[in-house]
């Protein structure tokens, strides 16, 4: 149950990170672009590195809740890209390149198509 909260509490800061970001981008950039989306995408993904990279150089006494509530809780709720960069990059390093390829060609495909379709039964609906 610890885990959840702490999960809960991350996703709930990183949302919140994630929006003040977006309306951010929106007046210094204007809304032509989602400057905002894609700037959390980068920093989120490097974020990610960074610190998957930290807690596991730090094999001793790293602690599962605090992976929990960075990793999963504050950078899932900011952008969930950053975990879908991760598992691509981990399946590639483990030499599943076929996998990796399919993983970021199908969950971009499906996911827009998701989104698509989503849209298109909304609609009719409506």
């Amino acid at each position: 149950m610890q885990a959840l909260v702490l999960v809960f509490i991350g996703g709930g800061l990183g949302a919140a990170a994630r929006h003040l970001f977006n309306l951010a981008a929106a007046r210094l950039f204007g809304i032509g672009f989602p400057w905002g989306t894609f700037g959390v995408n980068v920093i989120g993904g490097l974020a990610m590195g960074l610190l998957t990279a930290w807690l596991a150089s730090r094999t001793q006494g790293t602690s599962e809740h605090l992976r929990l509530f960075l990793a999963t809780g504050i950078l899932g709720g900011f952008t969930t890209f950053s975990a879908y960069s991760l598992d691509a990059v981990v399946l590639w390093e483990r030499g599943a390149h076929t996998a990796a390829l399919f993983y970021v060609v199908a969950s971009v495909v499906l996911a827009i198509g998701g989104v698509a379709v989503g849209l298109a039964i909304g609609r009719a609906f409506a």
